[in-house]
């Protein structure tokens, strides 16, 4: 019997512990997306040299890729996932302005990066800046990008990049990261719930 109870008392005080553990790991996760926030920025040009910052974007959301126009995958499908969503906000369209970033501005601006932006989706503003800007645009949104050689690659080189499309708030601030192959409906639903 008095083993019995013994027994009793140490599950009762494994779920006690268990209980509190998940209680702290919830209480983490709360806690994660405002010890994660970040204002990301940049100084970037458009096509006509006008530059560009997150703070001509407040008051609306943001889209933001950081892409390559020789890009053969990725960059395409996310932009055609992003057109979709603008497409499918209609008149409230105008409370989003998808951003690409390019990775690779000296090709991008001769390869005509607005023209290739155009195709996907007219609201699309691409932006491109020196190696400097660019690096510094990448760290302020946290992602990795490189030049990779590779000889079946236009001019012999490829760029390795982080895939994610980030969304911003319309005070500037990091929101969330949508996955490359996030559905357009997805990206789309979560838009309109902050709109």
């Amino acid at each position: 019997m008095n083993l019995r109870r013994i027994r009793l008392v140490l599950w009762a005080l494994v779920a006690v512990a268990l209980a509190g553990v998940l209680a702290l790991q919830w209480a983490g996760r709360r806690r994660e997306p405002s010890q994660a926030a970040f204002r990301p920025d940049f100084a970037l040009q458009d096509a006509a040299g006008r530059t560009y910052g997150m703070e001509d974007f407040r008051g609306r959301l943001a889209l933001v890729f950081f892409g390559f126009t020789n890009c053969p995958d990725v960059c395409p499908t996310t932009m055609s996932e992003v057109a979709l969503v603008m497409n499918d906000l209609g008149s409230e369209a105008d409370k989003v302005q998808p951003l690409f970033i390019s990775m690779d501005p000296q090709r991008d601006r001769g390869q005509g990066l607005s023209e290739y932006l155009a195709a996907f989706h007219p609201a699309i503003l691409g932006l491109a800046g020196d190696g400097a800007a660019t690096q510094a645009a990448a760290e302020s949104f946290r992602i990795h990008f490189e030049r990779e050689e590779s000889p079946a690659a236009p001019d012999g080189y490829t760029m390795s990049h982080s895939p994610g499309l980030f969304l911003i708030g319309p005070d500037g601030e990091w929101l969330r990261q949508f996955p490359h192959e996030t559905p357009a409906a997805e990206i789309l639903a979560d838009i309109q719930e902050r709109i």
